[in-house]
Parts: structure tokens; C-alpha cells; sequence
């Protein structure tokens, strides 16, 4: 264990945690490893959090279940804090950074193998959808009625925009991790010239977003994203409970996978009877419906309305470590 992270590598491979603010986020970092160490006993994994996590753990004695504890700076406790300076948080020297809401549904060492091919990489789509960093909802059609998406791409020399999804980020080149933080920084600091908006303005959001950053700085570079939906070999794939069966330990996760990308997106609709009006219509042209259930790598639960069941196991598996 140590305090403060001295740059030194200290194994090959490893996983990197980061947890600050409310409490609930140190629980779901002490879920997402208890879920890791059902499939990967070996590899080291690293917890960057505040002061206050760090006692709170000690506190537990569940410390032992990081292989190596670090205080996280207070100025890098924010997600644009820590996320646009990844290159200063590397113990390792290959590091799969994951986001404190995954859990692991099954054995990664496929997964380190893909991600060798990368020197820096972001789970993530190749074309962004409209939505990515745009307003939600009909809000968007303005956006697209004045080709505010195409301006900014102009204005900063892109051609194109990935759609990042930050929840699983893997570094191997540590130069180029810090070139794509600094450009990451650059974009953000000119985010008024752009057709982006605040994460803040969504329901239950209280940080700024580090993925349209993260997508540009990418695309300047020539850095290709990692699929993110990549059918049986999926890295991630997002619990939403009407897409999902899975058990109270998330023991055996298996996802409904639709083929086609637009089909797939509508799993986002909140009212189920409307998409699968939808899905069952545009099913009709061959091969939009086909479909397959997946047990993704990881299950991320990055939507707001969809996190109870985490919430529930993350204290589950708090009070059976702690014998509360």
C-alpha cells in the first residue's frame, strides 16, 4: 500500500479505479472488484481515491482489496480532473482504467489481448450519434436544422466524430496519453466555440463530461476508438433492465442484442411499449430484427434511471465484506 503514487510501473498489466464524493462511489469500486476477482485473481488493480474513501476503507479493513491505495489529489477529483489527466495516474504499464459503475460478468484475458493492439484507446462508436454532447430530446433537431455538429467539426479541421464511452480506457504509451489529455484540455477550454453542452443540465448530473474532449482530442491524433458494441466479444454493453436478464449477484448476465445499430439504440426509449412498437415495425425489413444475447465483458451502468439494481448489490456486497 502507499499514499501517493511516485510514477514508478508496477506490474505489466493492471486495472485502475478512481473515487471521490458521495460514498455510494467507493461501494460500487468495492462491488465493481468484487465482481473482477470472481474472473482475474492475478492482476494488480489500483484505487486512486480521496481521503475520505481511503479512511473509510482502512477503516473497514477492506484496503486489501486493492492491491494498491493511492490519495487522489483534491484537484483531480472531478471527472475532466482525473479523465484529462490519465497520464499522471498509470501504475502500470499496460492500464485498463474502469469506471467505479461496471461490473464484470466474465473472464477478460480475451479482452487484455484486443486491447495489446492499442497504444492508447476509448471503448466507443465510430460515428457519434446526435445526441453525443448535444441537447437530449427534440432540443437536438435545432442543432441539427443549423449544422451546428458540422461547424464545429470545420472550425477545428475534423472530418469525422467517435462517439467515446469513457466508462473503459486503456493506455499503454504514456507520451500519448498525455498528448491526448492536453489536447482534450485545449478542445474543452474552447467548448464555447463548439455545438456541445454542459453535462449538467441533464437530470441527476452535477460534473462536466470529458467524452466529446476525449473524441476530438482522438480524432486530431488519428486514434481509433475500441468497438464498444461488438456482439459475443462486446467490451461493455449498458444494463438496462428491459435488455437484461440477469441474477441478484449478476452472477449470469446475458444481454439483448440487436444486429442493427438503430434498432439497438432504441433500447434508450423509456417508454417500453413505444419501442417495441417500433422494433416490431422496423423488424419487418429483413435483418433489422435480428437479434442474440451477449454476455458482455463488462455491464455499465452509466444511465441515471437504470442504477438501482447496482446500488442494491454494491451494498449487498458491502455489508457481507464488513459484517455490518
Amino acid at each position: 500500500m502507499s499514499n501517493s503514487f511516485s510514477g514508478k510501473k508496477l506490474a505489466d498489466e493492471g486495472y485502475v479505479y478512481v473515487t471521490y464524493g458521495d460514498y455510494k462511489y467507493l461501494k460500487h469500486a468495492v462491488a465493481s472488484v468484487t465482481t473482477l476477482r470472481r474472473y482475474d485473481k492475478k492482476r494488480p488493480v489500483a484505487l486512486f481515491c480521496s481521503a475520505g474513501h481511503q479512511k473509510l476503507l482502512k477503516e473497514n479493513s477492506l484496503d486489501s482489496l486493492f492491491t494498491h491505495l493511492y490519495e487522489l489529489p483534491e484537484e483531480n477529483q472531478s471527472i475532466n480532473g482525473f479523465k484529462h489527466n490519465l497520464y499522471k495516474f498509470t501504475p502500470f504499464k499496460k492500464n485498463l482504467f474502469i469506471d467505479s459503475d461496471i461490473l464484470w460478468c466474465r473472464q477478460p484475458n480475451r479482452l487484455w489481448v484486443s486491447l495489446s493492439a492499442y497504444s492508447f484507446t476509448i471503448t466507443g462508436n465510430q460515428i457519434a450519434d446526435l445526441f453525443f454532447g448535444a441537447p437530449k430530446g427534440f432540443a437536438v433537431l435545432k442543432d441539427l436544422f443549423l449544422g451546428r455538429r458540422d461547424r464545429t467539426l470545420k472550425r477545428f479541421d475534423l472530418t469525422y466524430l467517435s462517439r467515446v464511452q469513457a466508462g473503459m480506457i486503456y493506455i499503454s504509451d504514456m507520451e500519448l496519453a498525455e498528448k491526448v489529455c492536453n489536447t482534450s484540455k485545449r478542445f474543452f477550454e474552447q467548448r464555447a466555440q463548439t455545438h456541445f453542452r454542459s453535462r449538467r443540465e441533464e437530470e441527476g448530473r452535477n460534473d462536466e463530461s470529458c467524452e466529446w474532449s476525449l473524441a476530438m482530442a482522438m480524432a486530431k491524433l488519428k486514434l481509433q476508438v475500441i468497438p464498444w458494441l461488438n456482439g459475443y466479444e462486446s467490451p461493455q454493453l449498458d444494463f438496462i433492465e428491459s435488455y437484461t436478464t440477469y441474477d441478484d449477484e449478476f452472477h449470469n448476465v446475458k444481454c439483448l442484442f440487436y444486429s442493427n445499430r438503430f434498432i439497438y439504440d432504441l433500447k434508450g426509449l423509456k417508454t417500453r411499449s413505444l419501442q417495441k412498437s417500433i422494433i416490431k415495425l422496423l423488424s419487418l425489413i429483413p435483418g433489422r430484427g435480428d437479434y442474440l444475447y451477449v454476455t458482455p465483458y463488462c455491464l455499465h451502468f452509466g444511465w441515471y434511471h437504470q442504477k438501482e439494481p447496482l446500488n442494491n448489490f454494491a451494498e449487498r456486497c458491502w455489508k457481507n465484506l464488513t459484517n455490518a
